[in-house]
């Protein structure tokens, strides 16, 4: 071989090379391309688990609904029993892997289907996921609780047992937000199995107070014709500290009882059941005793008075409901 067949050879080798290596170098990079999706960046981020939850993040929805719960049952389902409703409810919905709580007007059922055999989870699920974006909602979550995160919450959730209830560790849980530009932020949040699936649906909306407060007048007929008057004394949340409002509660019960000097009661103070008995116990004790000595400061003889707690063993309402609850956190006068 020449020498200039030789330096030929190598120069082939080299160009040879380099054009392998070019055409690499392309294909990674064409693999490196970042595809196309569907999806949201809001609800990419969310179900990647790549950023905490941000109202901020969700665009506002000007989108006309229709009356509240906004959305029918697809074509050939229904409810199994009748909806559960309320006005005013506190529920748990799935968001960043925590159960959180939310207060508004809900509506919640378990969805089978009407013709027997006729179930489909797919269908369940895209149905609500396609109506849902048409309305401008975003999907936050996609996944499911851990025995901790059930422990953590489920105590507060004293409605979990009833048609509709989302919040268990076996339970693929995706959740919803529809945000609107007025407040009134709608949440919806749904699961399944091969037999049914479940529905709940949350407008927020701020408590209501519907109690009101018993005049001097009234705590004495109410004590004379009963023989105990209930009253609702309001106290920073989960303290025996009496608000401003509960001050002037003390001092109508006060009137009352300058105008009946011979006047014994008992105060005896109950709570709902969210959190554990012995708490509750402890704290109804100290919101009575608070009760007593706010009696006595304002000039009430000690003798007269008794106080006694009796946690959330004695209601007067049903505690799966905030109305319910609200009336349960009370204090009674029993007259001697």
């Amino acid at each position: 071989m020449n020498i200039r067949s030789l330096l030929f050879g190598i120069s082939a080798l080299i160009f040879a090379y380099a054009c392998n290596n070019e055409g690499k170098q392309q294909a990674a990079t064409a693999d490196s391309t970042p595809k196309t999706d569907v999806v949201t960046p809001t609800e990419e981020k969310q179900e990647k688990g790549t950023t905490a939850f941000n109202i901020n993040d969700v665009p506002v929805s000007e989108k006309e609904l229709g009356p509240f719960p906004f959305f029918t049952l697809p074509e050939g389902l229904t409810t199994m029993n009748k909806p559960v409703e309320r006005k005013f409810d506190r529920l748990f919905f799935a968001i960043d892997g925590k159960m959180t709580p939310l207060e508004g007007r809900i509506w919640k059922s378990n969805v089978v289907e009407i013709k027997q055999n006729d179930w489909s989870l797919p269908f369940f699920e895209k149905s609500y996921d396609e109506a849902i974006k048409a309305a401008g909602g975003v999907k936050i979550f996609d996944g499911s609780i851990t025995q901790e995160e059930y422990d953590r919450y489920s105590q507060g959730a004293s409605y979990l047992g009833e048609d509709g209830s989302i919040g268990y560790t076996e339970e693929n849980i995706k959740t919803y937000i529809i945000r609107r530009a007025n407040g009134g932020d709608i949440y919806i949040q749904l699961t399944g199995n091969s037999a049914q699936g479940k529905l709940d649906i949350l407008q927020q909306e701020g408590f209501k107070q519907t109690i009101t407060m018993l005049k001097a007048d009234e705590i004495s007929k109410e004590l004379n014709q009963k023989g105990k008057a209930i009253l609702y004394i309001n106290f920073d949340t989960d303290k025996s500290t009496l608000k401003p409002d509960g001050k002037d509660a003390v001092a109508e019960i006060t009137k009352a009882l300058k105008a009946s000097p011979g006047l014994k009661v008992a105060v005896n103070g109950y709570t709902d059941n969210t959190g554990n008995d012995a708490h509750n116990l402890q704290l109804s004790k100290d919101r009575a005793k608070a009760v007593l000595d706010a009696l006595v400061s304002s000039g009430i003889d000690k003798s007269r008075l008794s106080s006694e707690g009796f946690g959330s063993l004695q209601p007067i309402a049903d505690n799966s409901s905030e109305e319910g609850k609200a009336k349960n956190r009370r204090v009674e006068l029993v007259k001697k």
